[in-house]
């Protein structure tokens, strides 16, 4: 069964940073891609980032394009998200979550991607 732990987040002035981990356990981690996903308060679930298996191509919405930062360490099975110049907007939920296929080839889609999902870790970012 594939367990995934957030952690990391936390209340943080705007214009600071914030890590998130996420540790995987239960499947072969270098083989799936992983993403994080973001749900504000009243709004639906949100890509943020994701990493190939092959940490070769990474993906960022626009809204976070040049501050976060993805990155994954295969050999611990942990994917982290280094979150900068945090604005009040990035006040969500984060999760985690990896691939339901393994080695994906090709175009990448949005959360129907993922088939497994964390349980989330706060974020706050006060003005």
């Amino acid at each position: 069964q594939v367990q995934l732990v957030e952690s990391g987040g936390g209340l943080v002035q705007a214009g600071g940073s914030l890590r998130l981990s996420c540790a995987a356990s239960g499947l072969t981690f270098s083989r799936f891609d992983m993403g994080w996903f973001r749900q504000a308060p009243g709004k639906e679930r949100e890509f943020v980032a994701r990493i190939t298996w092959s940490a070769r191509s990474t993906y960022y919405a626009d809204s976070v394009k040049g501050r976060f930062t993805i990155s994954r360490d295969n050999a611990k099975n942990t994917v982290t998200l280094q979150m900068n110049s945090l604005k009040p907007e990035d006040t969500a939920v984060y999760y985690c979550a990896a691939d339901r296929l393994a080695l994906r080839i090709g175009t990448r889609g949005g959360a129907v991607d993922f088939g497994s999902w964390g349980q989330g870790t706060q974020v706050t970012v006060s003005s």
